[in-house]
């Protein structure tokens, strides 16, 4: 990738061999040998990543780390043989790594490299600040593409979808996003959580129901399939419902009309579909828990949402995004993710999904006083779940 590469050393000989190096691997490389020329470098916010030496002509060279510049350059320091707790004090402020003089070639590629990593991460997070304008994201990697393009068309085509996946993968979201890239886009999207009422609420929320329907029913309720007409109804957790809510769902679905509870009219509706369940709805049919028609009448089309451990690569978007919003939510201004922190959020196998990594992310950010997440805002039992070698 791309890096511009600021070498600080008073001694020439130093700043022109790094330089030599450097440029053989394709990073733009800019030199000077003192703070006050560094300095008026670094205010021009163009540098990603300096080799900083300690000792300069006009001060130290680590009273950089204590002063802010546009783009918050990545600082390697460079110490001299045995100074290893000035490199401590420094890494405590904020330098990002340190070497040892003589400097050793392939420890000084290899720290760029690390350092590189850091700076691809922070332009994606800053791509997605700028790009992202939904109220939700999904990632980019190959398998969810490929979900998502399999949605599109079922959104396209109107008909009945299952999306099927664990507990905080992000069902829902998907089932947004074939609300939002199909032809209903501009109608209502109506979601219930199945799991969250009682078989006589779940009927009343859906269908609605008359004055004196029940007992406490002194208004007429408007059901969710009928705000949902022309537009898109999710049933979230349908496998709690009850056989005989799901027999009158059915026949709703197959008639595309429905009473009201307490009601004689019928109510005709156009509505797509979406359900969603973390159960095995087959093995439920076996067991006699679930209506093998309505499964029918379910799946025309099904979906199965990934776990967060098999497509990681959407953990930096992800990230990203959720910093953005909680930015905004809780009024802060965090800007990045330490590299140890993100390399920890990658390893972790997080069995709770999206949702786990939503609240990680929005805990991190309400304890955040610095301008990027460390190790130290991450709750303990990430770290501890992630393997020492991982943590390197």
């Amino acid at each position: 990738m791309s890096l511009t590469i600021l070498v600080l050393d008073d001694e020439k000989p130093v700043r022109d061999s790094m330089g030599v190096i450097l440029a053989k691997n394709n990073y733009e490389v800019l030199d000077a040998a003192d703070l006050k020329s560094g300095r008026a470098i670094l205010e021009q916010g163009n540098v990603d990543v300096v080799l900083l030496d300690e000792m300069l002509p006009d001060g130290l060279g680590t009273s950089l780390l204590e002063e802010s510049f546009p783009n918050r350059p990545l600082m390697i320091v460079i110490t001299g043989h045995g100074e290893i707790e000035m490199a401590v004090r420094a890494m405590k402020n904020g330098a990002h790594d340190f070497l040892q003089k003589p400097v050793d070639l392939k420890q000084l590629q290899k720290a760029i490299e690390r350092a590189g990593e850091l700076v691809a991460m922070r332009r994606e997070l800053q791509h997605l600040r700028e790009h992202q304008y939904g109220d939700f994201v999904l990632g980019n990697s190959s398998k969810m593409k490929e979900l998502m393009e399999q949605a599109a068309r079922g959104a396209q085509a109107g008909v009945s979808i299952l999306i099927q996946g664990e507990t905080g993968v992000g069902k829902e979201l998907v089932a947004k996003a074939i609300h939002a890239s199909g032809p209903r886009r501009d109608k209502p999207f109506m979601a219930i959580n199945c799991a969250s009422f009682q078989n006589t609420m779940i009927e009343s929320e859906l269908f609605g129901h008359e004055v004196g329907a029940y007992t406490g029913a002194d208004k007429k309720k408007i059901g969710l399939m009928e705000q949902a007409n022309d537009g898109v109804l999710f049933l979230d957790e349908i496998s709690s419902m009850a056989p005989d809510m799901q027999a009158k769902l059915l026949r709703a679905l197959e008639d595309r009309s429905f009473r009201r509870m307490g009601g004689n009219v019928l109510i005709k509706v156009d509505v797509q579909l979406v359900s969603a369940s973390n159960r095995n709805l087959p093995e439920m049919i076996e067991k006699g828990e679930f209506r093998q028609d309505l499964l029918f009448r379910l799946n025309t089309l099904q979906l199965q949402v990934p776990p967060l451990r098999e497509r990681k690569q959407d953990i930096p978007e992800l990230v990203g995004f959720f910093m953005r919003q909680f930015n905004a939510s809780i009024g802060k201004n965090v800007q990045d993710v330490s590299q140890q922190a993100m390399e920890i959020l990658m390893a972790y196998p997080w069995p709770g999904n999206i949702r786990e990594l939503r609240n990680v992310l929005e805990r991190a950010i309400l304890f955040c006083d610095d301008p990027a997440i460390g190790v130290q805002h991450l709750p303990a039992e990430l770290s501890e779940a992630v393997p020492a070698k991982k943590k390197k």
